[in-house]
């Protein structure tokens, strides 16, 4: 956030993140096939199929703090839906204060995040918690419409926020 800028919400509440998933001897054993499940959605990056364990939707960068989803609460295990038999995956997530502006760069984040590391049967939809955003309608349209996304993806300076929000803070 530059210098000088006025936050939308100055003051979040900041919740404890929750434990780190206890991994089984299934999990490491990469004969063994397992369903992808709500859990490794909020928790891991499956690009490298827990040979590289690193945070998926949890660990996103919010755009205005230097705070993680999940510490804002955006983001929680219990509003992500995955049914690997239909190749699907939902997240719902709600922004800290009901007019965020930055509510579309959440979910666009979320969503590429999901793209970038899912396989490419999954269907993704990312949406607000319902009842939680002013503009609630027109972010979710916008979420999930494909050649919005797609669009928005384009623009390179939309790019590079949406990968500051996806990279590792030091």
């Amino acid at each position: 956030m530059a210098e000088g800028t006025r936050l939308e919400n100055a003051n979040p509440l900041i919740y404890q993140r929750s434990g780190e998933r206890q991994l089984t001897a299934e999990d490491e054993d990469e004969d063994f096939v397992d369903p992808i499940d709500d859990r490794e959605i909020f928790d891991i990056d499956l690009n490298f199929f827990f040979l590289n364990i690193l945070h998926l939707i949890r660990s996103i960068n919010d755009p205005e703090h230097p705070l993680s989803l999940e510490e804002l609460n955006v983001v929680e295990q219990m509003r992500v839906h995955v049914n690997d038999n239909e190749s699907t995956v939902s997240v719902e997530f709600t922004p800290t204060i009901p007019h965020c502006s930055m509510a579309t760069l959440i979910g666009l984040s979320i969503k590429v995040k999901l793209l970038r590391s899912l396989p490419d049967r999954f269907k993704i939809d990312v949406h607000i918690s319902p009842g939680t955003h002013a503009s609630e309608q027109a972010v979710n349209k916008q979420l999930a419409d494909k050649e919005r996304v797609a669009a928005a993806l384009e623009n390179t300076h939309l790019l590079e926020v949406v990968n500051q929000c996806l990279s590792a803070r030091v």
